[in-house]
């Protein structure tokens, strides 16, 4: 598998020349990349912080994010939001948004949205990437690590491992870009994004995931965080990201689970 370099100073410049000015780091290796910078929240300025390797990547509720040397795209953004993180509902939705456009502008134009944080591969439903976001308070309002994960080269047996379908994006895309190129375009819609998030809330990205999101009108099984098990069909979102499940006794507001699709009784 061929390496490519990704040079902080170099993706620094490229953000500059796109408007979206950010310090950026490049790490070779660490345990996740959300975790530093949950060590370091407390420092006021933005900050893109790359990975070329994670050995403890984590997504939503604890689950391992396994990633090799070059065969991935890990970054985390640290952005300060003068709102309480009370107030930043919806932030991973409007996150998964920025990405998919990114993604779909190169060509990736089957890149679709699971509520609430993956990318999927719309028709095969094939995992691509995932977004975890976490909030630390700051002084005079909330800090957000947003972590973002994207399968870049296959990985022989991943699947099998996991027991759920991959994708990757060398086969979404060709030519496929040099890591430090995409992470360049990922960045620069993720900071257009979080300025518009802050000005108009997931208002301003509810249309849009809704044309994206991969399982729009299906009939699914959600697993909740408290260990029920529904099953409707999905409606869309609520103002504030919740998922919206038409049940047998009426629509529910789902704000934490899995779903997966299942067969209408």
């Amino acid at each position: 598998m061929a390496l490519d370099d990704l040079d902080p100073a170099a993706i620094a410049r490229q953000l500059e020349r796109e408007g979206t000015p950010l310090e950026v780091e490049v790490l070779a290796s660490c345990t996740s990349t959300n975790s530093v910078l949950l060590e370091r929240a407390a420092e006021p300025h933005p900050l893109l912080l790359i990975a070329d390797e994670q050995r403890a990547g984590r997504g939503r509720r604890g689950r391992r994010w396994i990633t090799q040397r070059g065969a991935a795209l890990t970054f985390s953004l640290r952005w300060h939001f003068r709102a309480p993180a009370h107030a930043l509902r919806g932030l991973s939705l409007a996150v998964g948004v920025a990405l998919a456009r990114a993604l779909r502008a190169l060509g990736a134009r089957a890149v679709g949205l699971k509520w609430p944080n993956d990318l999927l591969v719309a028709g095969s439903n094939a995992k691509l990437g995932g977004v975890l976001v976490e909030t630390h308070a700051a002084a005079g309002g909330t800090a957000a690590i947003i972590g973002v994960g994207l399968n870049y080269r296959s990985v022989p047996g991943l699947e099998e491992s996991l027991l759920r379908r991959i994708a990757a994006l060398e086969e979404l895309l060709e030519p496929l870009p040099r890591r430090e190129a995409l992470a360049v375009r990922l960045a620069a819609e993720l900071v257009r994004a979080l300025r518009a998030f802050e000005t108009g809330g997931l208002a301003a990205f509810s249309e849009e995931w809704e044309s994206l999101h991969a399982f729009r009108g299906q009939y699914l099984s959600v697993s909740t965080g408290d260990g029920i098990v529904l099953a409707g069909t999905a409606e869309g979102i609520a103002a504030d990201g919740a998922l919206l499940l038409r049940t047998g006794n009426g629509v529910r507001s789902i704000y934490n689970g899995s779903i997966a699709p299942a067969r209408a009784a």
